[in-house]
């Protein structure tokens, strides 16, 4: 809250109106024992102009991406934002709007939700969508947790390349409900282990971390062969160009959404979406927002699905997730209705044009791509000789920030370079980082 409006008038009013003469007496359920018995050790109080400068100094002791150059991805990425998302999240319907069970007092929030859930699912090509989840890493566990539940199997595969996050989620999930979950690296390895062994879902990454996809369609069709489920993780932005995951076939799709309109803010807080086919629909964890109309034949909005344990009993809850991420979801519906599917494909090619350029100036400068014969859209591994820290730490020190250090992850990956390219991304940009690249190289 940007300004609390009380007076010392208004706080004894509503004291007397309660029959309390000071705010004190509003904690005399809190034991003695349980008291704070001194003053906690803070600084004099500022003025507001005084805390303004205060919070401004200590911000720009922080190196963000509007004084650095980001070549940094993985799931989250430095795209750019129109101001009209912000103007347009702010306004009455939106963030005055009541929680969504009285539909009468919340017809902004539940038709955005609506609009939201429309354009999710066309773009990943299924059949509906839900309000939103926490983010992309607990929808993949989500759909985990689905596939168990709907088959009635107790194992899970996962691909290597999918989001090292996102595994570890979904080994959590599965440790609590005593799954067990095999990772493969490739497509022969996982028809081996789906042959041997009955499994509840299959899931992949489309692109992969290594900014590969080819894959994907193969994946579905064994999983389908051996009556699994097919769980897809995907970039919402790579769907502009890219044949949907519902297209070849996928059970679930879900995906992290901070990549439509939402800034980066530290990873988060952002958005996880999670789609399904017909078949699923009432397996949806969370909310689902439908359309309705009344005795008048008007149109509105209702929550028409809600699987959580606060309205059904526990046994029956397909989850335990208990809300959405309404505002993130909001502006990742304002920036897809701003841009459009042109807009959203122009996005996706300008980034895919400006990453395959700059992947040709690393390998010139001495960089080998990962898997070089496979296509790519904007995010790509390549191979660096010596130390991604080091790269990183000097590029750094250039004002520029390095992709990520796969080796991080795992250790199959030491040396491994993962690049994204935005549509951000100028020219020059670029040429930098090639050049820093070959300068540190030849140090």
């Amino acid at each position: 809250m940007r300004y609390i409006p009380h007076t010392d008038d208004d706080r004894r009013a509503m004291l007397q109106a309660m029959g309390y003469t000071s705010i004190d007496e509003l904690f005399d359920d809190i034991p003695q024992s349980a008291r704070l018995k001194h003053l906690l050790n803070l600084p004099p109080a500022l003025s507001e102009l005084e805390l303004q400068q205060h919070m401004a100094q200590l911000a720009e002791k922080d190196q963000n991406v509007h004084h650095l150059v980001s070549f940094l991805g993985a799931g989250f990425y430095d795209r750019f934002i129109p101001s009209a998302i912000a103007q347009l999240a702010q306004r009455g319907e939106f963030l005055t709007a009541y929680t969504p069970y009285q539909p009468e007092l919340s017809q902004g929030t539940l038709a955005a939700i609506f609009e939201f859930q429309t354009m999710i699912a066309s773009l990943c090509g299924m059949y509906a969508a839900q309000a939103s989840m926490y983010d992309g890493a607990s929808a993949v566990g989500e759909a985990a947790l689905l596939a168990l539940a709907q088959t009635g199997r107790e194992h899970l595969v996962v691909s290597r390349y999918l989001h090292p996050d996102s595994i570890g989620v979904v080994r959590t999930y599965a440790h609590a409900r005593r799954a067990r979950v095999t990772v493969v690296d490739s497509l022969e390895e996982l028809e081996k282990v789906l042959s041997a062994q009955e499994t509840a879902g299959v899931i992949w990454q489309y692109p992969d971390i290594l900014g590969s996809f080819r894959s994907l369609p193969d994946a579905i069709a064994l999983a389908h062969r051996f009556r699994a489920l097919a769980i897809v993780s995907s970039d919402p932005v790579a769907l502009a160009v890219l044949k949907p995951p519902g297209e070849w076939g996928a059970d679930v799709v879900v995906g992290e959404g901070q990549p439509l309109g939402n800034h980066l803010n530290y990873g988060g807080p952002t958005f996880g979406f999670f789609t399904v086919t017909e078949q699923l629909v009432r397996k949806l964890p969370g909310r689902l927002v439908g359309q309705s109309f009344d005795h008048e034949g008007n149109r509105g909005f209702v929550l028409t699905l809600q699987a959580r344990e606060q309205h059904i009993r526990r046994e029956r809850a397909t989850s335990n997730i208990c809300s959405n991420h309404s505002l993130n979801a909001l502006q990742a519906t304002i920036y897809m209705a701003l841009l459009g599917p042109s807009g959203l494909k122009e996005v996706a090619r300008l980034s895919m044009a400006k990453a395959h350029y700059l992947a040709q100036a690393l390998e010139a400068a001495g960089c080998s791509r990962i898997n070089p014969h496979d296509p790519f859209l904007y995010e790509f591994a390549v191979k660096v000789p010596g130390s991604v820290a080091s790269l990183n730490r000097h590029l750094l020190s250039k004002n520029i920030i390095g992709g990520m250090d796969m080796g991080q992850w795992d250790p199959a990956f030491e040396g491994l370079w993962q690049i994204a390219v935005s549509e951000k991304r100028s020219r020059f940009e670029l040429d930098q980082l090639a050049e820093e690249v070959k300068t540190w190289m030849s140090r």
